[in-house]
């Protein structure tokens, strides 16, 4: 007889942070229903900041992810400024930059070696492949030692740093530290193009979408900390403009918000959409190094972010390489800030895409209201729209392949679950 009912089942998703499952449900060769399950208990960090300084912020964000925290950080530090009115420059600005560039490296290199390529070398996880190809995944783990390495100088220490305040830093590296971390740029440069040459031979599904992409542009520089709000379909705002633009809402099989935009369109955030969006920003060598990797100058098919990511990565190498040459030790650490009554917000670029913090604030500085919205939330939509049209595409597959391809569909977002878990509105009826 038959088949007319399938059921693709994921209860845990594998090489992902946080826990989160799938469901597919195929009907006389039809998709009918996707859900991309988050059921990781949500961890309310909103509810935790309201009555706490505004100074505090930074700390307990950064304890959002220990993956990405100085992206948590910097959003933090950005809204908090922007409601103060306080604008950090030169190299105290740089130094945010580089900080940001540490996380990248070490957060990139993990998802490419140990989360992400082994779904297309067809291992089960990076311990498998490493029997085959150790020294690629010793490369990839001392990359991402470079990246902490370049956190932990920063910021204090690798996981959650304590060394970013609103307004800069609490103490300031001397030139003689950023000289240490200098040279093992040099090694992590011509890393980051052996990661470019290894993504680029892996074997890709033919799978595109018209993706509605949105991300940072700065007029000068690739995006991490500063810039519009702008996307592929013509969307061009300042942060301060965010909610105006982009909604979120609950739905039954997620703890985590699904963010979309006011006319209800799901979009994409990450790598991809800042790529194809900045790929004007890159260094030079970095877009040689992109064309050389036969990728153009707008990337549509998610299975080739683990390209992008590996171009991000060298685009980091390079802009730490620039600020640690150029750095001057400031003369402070950090610039006055006062209180008062006041709403700020900020965005930055994550690893996985665009973060945005907003934060209202009474006269003495006392955080009153907080929203996070963290990248996660954001692609949701979009990893389960991607789901409903590659199925139909690969019905084909073996049950067992099909399976594997749908957790690499999400997997190429390298979704930080936990990171998305964290709000949820209850309203409670009673008779």
């Amino acid at each position: 007889m038959k088949e007319k009912i399938k059921s693709i089942k994921v209860d845990y998703l594998a090489r992902v942070e946080g826990e989160g499952a799938l469901h597919v449900k195929i009907k006389e060769g039809k998709v009918t229903d996707v859900r991309f399950n988050i059921f990781e208990p949500p961890r309310f960090f909103e509810a935790f900041l309201r009555g706490r300084h505004f100074t505090e912020a930074p700390d307990i964000t950064a304890r959002i992810c220990g993956i990405c925290p100085v992206a948590y950080q910097m959003s933090a530090v950005h809204a908090m400024e922007n409601a103060l009115s306080v604008s950090v420059d030169g190299q105290l600005r740089a130094l945010r930059r580089l900080i940001y560039c540490g996380e990248w490296i070490e957060s990139h290199a993990l998802h490419v070696y140990m989360l992400h390529a082994p779904d297309f070398l067809g291992y089960q996880d990076a311990i498998e492949m490493a029997r085959d190809y150790p020294e690629m995944v010793k490369q990839g783990l001392r990359l991402k030692k470079i990246g902490n390495e370049l956190v932990t100088l920063i910021g204090g220490r690798e996981i959650h740093p304590i060394n970013v305040k609103v307004g800069g830093f609490y103490k300031l590296p001397t030139k003689a530290d950023l000289a240490v971390i200098a040279e093992k740029l040099t090694w992590a440069r011509s890393a980051a193009h052996d990661m470019i040459d290894f993504t680029a031979r892996l074997d890709f599904p033919d799978f595109k979408q018209d993706y509605q992409y949105v991300a940072l542009r700065h007029p000068d520089e690739y995006p991490f900390c500063e810039g519009r709000i702008v996307s592929n379909k013509g969307l061009d705002i300042s942060v301060e403009e965010y909610e105006n633009f982009f909604q979120e809402e609950h739905v039954k099989h997620s703890t985590s918000l699904h963010s979309l935009t006011r006319n209800g369109e799901p979009y994409a955030t990450g790598p991809l959409a800042r790529y194809s969006l900045n790929f004007d920003r890159l260094y030079p060598d970095v877009q040689r190094a992109a064309t050389g990797a036969r990728l153009s100058e707008t990337c549509f098919n998610p299975f080739k972010s683990i390209i992008v990511r590996s171009v991000e990565t060298l685009q980091a190498v390079e802009e730490a390489t620039r600020i640690i040459e150029a750095y001057q030790q400031p003369e402070k650490a950090c610039v006055d800030i006062e209180a008062r009554e006041s709403r700020g917000c900020g965005c930055t670029e994550a690893p996985r895409g665009s973060l945005y913090h907003r934060y209202t604030l009474d006269a003495e500085g006392t955080i009153l209201n907080a929203k996070i919205v963290p990248p996660t939330s954001q692609n949701q939509k979009i990893i389960e729209s991607d789901l409903w049209h590659f199925v139909p595409e690969n019905l084909n597959l073996s049950h067992d392949d099909l399976t594997w391809k749908c957790e690499q569909v999400i997997r190429n977002y390298d979704p930080c679950i936990s990171c998305s878990c964290h709000f949820l509105n209850l309203t409670v009826e009673r008779g």
